[in-house]
């Protein structure tokens, strides 16, 4: 019997396989249980994260180092093992799901590519962890966005001419009220933002302001739509609409406005893209 000796181009096809089926794999379960989870907002963002992340390394596919060592590589397999176990065993989706891109992505690096390779994939892992970031927060903080979302609605609604008080959280028309929650502060459609104007920094080439622009909109963006849904929410439960309270609450009318803010970021992508566009100067005609 002959031995079959891998070349060195063999070895590291092999490898782009495997971590190509690997990634595959864990990328359809997350969407999987996202979906399962009837949590269509995070579907859909998990979606455009994971296609966004996946471009950006199938384009330097073929300058990244793959070379790991052996404790990197049992350690990622151990993160990604333990990520597996927890999908079989789960009671509740609560933030797993958000957590769950950055957490397989940093361990999938680890097994490319090891700790010194993971700067190869600093941004990709950053646009993943602003996925999850919202579920790492201090209450404090949340508590802090959720009180600015309130005067933000009611600013809005008395703006609007509605006649609004407001005390704390509690947002009070004359026939109605409602106590914005920290679920509806915003800081998941504000990260998310976030995360999409990471993508369109790696993925286009920008100048140092419209860098630091980027996300700055992107957040602004986020926070005033979220702001308007509250403030319709408080008009709907003055009307004595409670169905309707719940379609703009719960159902898709919350993903209709995180569409709405993803539109707009995409618009101001778009004129930030014409601006850095070189302009292709027509040559002079000479007079003979």
């Amino acid at each position: 019997m002959k031995s079959i000796h891998l070349t060195p181009v063999s070895r590291l096809k092999n490898a782009q396989f495997w971590l190509l089926a690997i990634g595959a794999g864990l990328i359809a379960i997350h969407i999987t249980l996202t979906w399962k989870s009837d949590n269509p907002s995070l579907l859909g963002t998990s979606l455009l994260f994971w296609i966004a992340v996946s471009s950006l390394i199938w384009e330097k596919r073929h300058s990244l180092n793959l070379e790991s060592g052996v404790f990197s590589s049992f350690l990622g397999l151990s993160i990604i093992g333990i990520v597996l176990l927890k999908s079989a065993s789960l009671t509740s989706f609560g933030g797993f799901l958000f957590l769950f891109p950055f957490i397989v992505a940093l361990g999938i690096a680890l097994l490319a590519s090891g700790f010194r390779g993971l700067k190869q994939y600093k941004g990709e892992l950053l646009t993943l962890f602003f996925l999850g970031a919202p579920k790492l927060l201090p209450s404090l903080l949340i508590s802090q966005v959720t009180l600015l979302t309130a005067k933000l609605a009611t600013f809005i609604l008395w703006y609007t001419a509605f006649e609004v008080t407001r005390s704390g959280v509690n947002i009070y028309l004359p026939t109605g009220s409602i106590e914005v929650a920290s679920g509806c502060s915003g800081i998941e459609i504000i990260f998310q933002q976030l995360g999409l104007a990471l993508i369109f920094i790696f993925m286009f080439p920008l100048n140092k302001q419209h860098k630091i622009l980027a996300p700055i909109v992107a957040a602004i963006l986020g926070f005033v739509v979220n702001g308007v849904r509250v403030a319709l929410m408080a008009v709907i439960v003055a009307k004595g609409n409670q169905e309707a309270f719940e379609y703009w609450h719960h159902g898709d009318g919350s993903l209709i406005f995180s569409m709405i803010a993803v539109i707009l970021f995409g618009l101001f992508c778009w004129f930030i893209l014409n601006i850095n566009e070189p302009k292709i100067q027509q040559p002079k005609s000479s007079l003979r």
